[in-house]
């Protein structure tokens, strides 16, 4: 893939681009699927990709690459140019990182035991029956492993390589028809991964939730399970971007040092976190990634930024470009001292929230937002769960939901499945006065 990448960047430079960065991609990916206890699909991928990303005096565009063949690789780059060509500068455009950099191995992100996993269909089984021996009756998911390889070549001497891999399973669980729970479980090396756990957990919230009754509007103090609560992460990562502040789509947009949460809140994006789902070497611009200090003691202190917003801002790069906007790679709540028993211990009349989904915002600036519980949702009284409930929907605002956490748990778990692009660590969490509507049936 560097010969590739060397290949694109020659013959952009050759047509007058300025900037250039290549990022080459090898995947392997095997997906196996499972319905009514049992395997139903098993599939494999294998591609070669090219992303590219081209400055033309202060016009930016980006494309992607399937066909590594010279003529192709020309005939796109003409396209290209003729295509940026017509577009108007973006005059606040400051340029790519500028390279040699050294890049240091990250622990607990490469496992040649799960490159050469022969019978990934042991730890689907091992959840299937976790979940069916808490009292499910049918067990339905996903389990996937990846191996892949990054091959970054930029103009501004730049070369980089990483090479890792994951294995998650995302369980769903039912005793009736709505009667559910949901568990997953994200590992980059085989010894963190637990399938068990997740079909545990799965299987024991669809045995909680049978006979649900219907809930009730009001404010309630809510128990956010790490599952639901890392569904709120992932959209406060692409707030926290500065191309969404500037584009309009954030709360955070003009409060850098001001108080946005609870003080006792640390929120941080760690593109270097061992094990981390995310996490890589570099970023896309080939800077080294790095722990990054989004909330510190609840006042905001940076936006996601690459190079040329950095320099915009007149600082420093937080190692979050991604090929046209800076993205987090995974981010990360510290965690708190209660236990998950002392944090239900503190609820007198609540909700405990263990999965959410079709999270929606009414007002991106404001952060007014809405998201309908999922799976298991209960009625906590005096500290205790006494009733599952169900047809109702979280509708507030994101600011006010970080002021107003009161409590974390001591636990930390990563979450990552399809309603968490963004890969999540996130403990329990206790928040008080939240809203709560009927769902729309």
């Amino acid at each position: 893939m560097f010969d590739v990448n060397e290949f694109i960047l020659k013959k952009a430079k050759e047509l007058g681009f300025g900037d250039v960065v290549v990022l080459g991609y090898e995947t392997d990916r095997r997906q196996v699927r499972f319905a009514n206890n049992e395997i139903t699909i098993a599939k494999h991928w294998n591609y070669k990709k090219a992303q590219i990303f081209v400055e033309y005096e202060k016009r930016l565009a980006a494309t992607e690459l399937t066909n590594f063949d010279e003529k192709t690789i020309e005939e796109t780059l003409k396209v290209l140019l003729s295509s940026v060509k017509s577009m108007k500068p973006k005059e606040d455009y400051y340029g790519i990182a500028e390279g040699p950099f050294k890049y240091k191995d990250i622990p607990e992100t490469f496992d040649k035991r799960i490159v050469e996993l022969d019978e990934p269909n042991v730890y689907v089984e091992q959840a299937i029956n976790a979940a069916l021996e808490e009292g499910a009756k049918r067990v339905a998911g996903v389990l996937y492993t990846d191996h892949n390889r990054v091959y970054l070549t930029t103009s501004n001497d730049v070369e980089g390589f990483d090479e890792g891999t994951g294995i998650e399973i995302s369980v769903r669980a039912f005793v009736d028809d709505v009667a559910s729970g949901h568990g997953t479980s994200s590992s980059r090396v085989l010894d963190k991964f637990d399938p068990e756990f997740a079909g545990r957990k799965a299987g024991e919230i669809a045995k909680m939730v049978q006979n649900p009754i219907e809930g009730e509007p009001g404010k309630y103090d809510i128990i956010f399970d790490p599952l639901a609560f890392a569904n709120i992460l992932s959209y406060m990562s692409w707030m926290a971007s500065v191309f969404a502040v500037e584009a309009g789509f954030s709360f955070l947009a003009g409060k850098i040092g001001q108080k946005i949460a609870n003080e006792d809140i640390v929120l941080k994006d760690v593109g270097n976190m061992p094990n981390g789902y995310g996490t890589r070497k570099f970023d896309e611009e080939g800077v080294p990634t790095k722990e990054t200090t989004i909330i510190e003691k609840g006042v905001l202190k940076t936006y996601l930024l690459n190079t040329s917003y950095a320099r915009k801002y007149k600082t420093e790069t937080t190692a979050n470009a991604g090929l046209m906007m800076p993205r987090a790679w995974n981010m990360y709540l510290e965690p708190g001292d209660y236990s998950k028993e002392e944090l239900f211990q503190e609820v007198r009349k609540g909700i405990y929230i263990t999965n959410v989904w079709y999270t929606r915002f009414q007002n991106y600036v404001t952060g007014d937002f809405s998201t309908i519980p999922r799976d298991g949702a209960f009625l906590i009284e005096n500290g205790e769960i006494t009733k599952p409930i169900r047809n109702i929907r979280v509708s507030d605002n994101m600011q006010k939901i970080f002021e107003n956490i009161v409590a974390l748990g001591k636990e930390i778990y990563q979450i990552h499945w399809w309603e968490v692009d963004t890969p999540a660590f996130t403990p329990y969490v206790l928040i008080k006065d939240v809203g709560i509507t009927k769902a729309t049936k």
